[in-house]
C-alpha cells in the first residue's frame, strides 16, 4: 500500500508508520506469532530466523535470532509491557550485536482504515546518540524490507494469519 515512513520527534523518538492492505487482527498477529514473524521479519535478502520466541502477554519474553549464514548473527531481547490484542503492544527491547543497546521502549498500533491498517511504531530511545545509533544501523531499509515481504505474503494467501 504505501512504504514506511520514520519521523524523529524530541531528541529520543522515533515514529514509523506504514499502511497494509489487511485487517488490523491479520498485522497483530503477524507481528506477535512467532510462526508467523520467523516467515517475513528478516530484514535485507539473505537473511534468515532461526530462533523466535515471542510470548504476546504482559512480562512475556522477546527473543529473536537472525543470521546470514555468514557470520553476521545477532538477536534481539525483551519483555512486554502491555498487550491489547489487535490493537496495541508495549514492550521493551534490546539489540545484541554482539554487545546489548540500551532499552528501547516500542509502542505499537494497529489501527483500522479505510483501506486496512495503519501500523504506528512509537519508538523511545535513552537518548539522541542512541537514536542515532539504531538509524545508522540500517533500521529502516531493514523494516521496509520485511514489511513489503509481509504485505507480500499476505496478498498471495503465504502468509496466513
Amino acid at each position: 500500500m504505501t512504504k514506511l515512513t520514520v519521523r524523529l520527534d524530541g531528541d529520543n523518538m522515533v515514529v514509523v508508520t506504514r499502511r497494509f492492505a489487511a485487517k488490523p487482527k491479520s498485522v497483530f498477529r503477524a507481528h506477535t506469532e512467532p510462526e508467523l514473524m520467523q516467515k517475513w521479519l528478516l530484514g535485507p535478502e539473505g537473511w534468515w530466523m532461526p530462533v523466535c520466541i515471542n510470548e504476546a502477554r504482559p512480562g512475556g519474553r522477546i527473543r529473536c535470532e537472525w543470521t546470514d549464514g555468514k557470520g553476521g548473527d545477532f538477536y534481539l531481547t525483551g519483555e512486554y509491557i502491555a498487550v491489547e490484542p489487535f490493537s496495541r503492544t508495549v514492550h521493551v527491547e534490546r539489540m545484541h550485536m554482539p554487545d546489548p543497546t540500551p532499552d528501547n521502549h516500542v509502542e505499537t498500533l494497529f489501527e483500522a482504515d479505510a483501506d486496512g491498517t495503519l501500523l504506528t511504531l512509537r519508538m523511545t530511545l535513552p537518548d539522541a546518540e542512541t537514536r542515532k545509533a539504531m538509524l545508522a544501523t540500517g533500521m529502516e531499509e531493514g523494516m521496509e524490507a520485511s514489511y513489503a515481504r509481509m504485505e507480500t505474503m499476505m496478498a498471495n494467501g503465504e502468509l496466513v494469519a
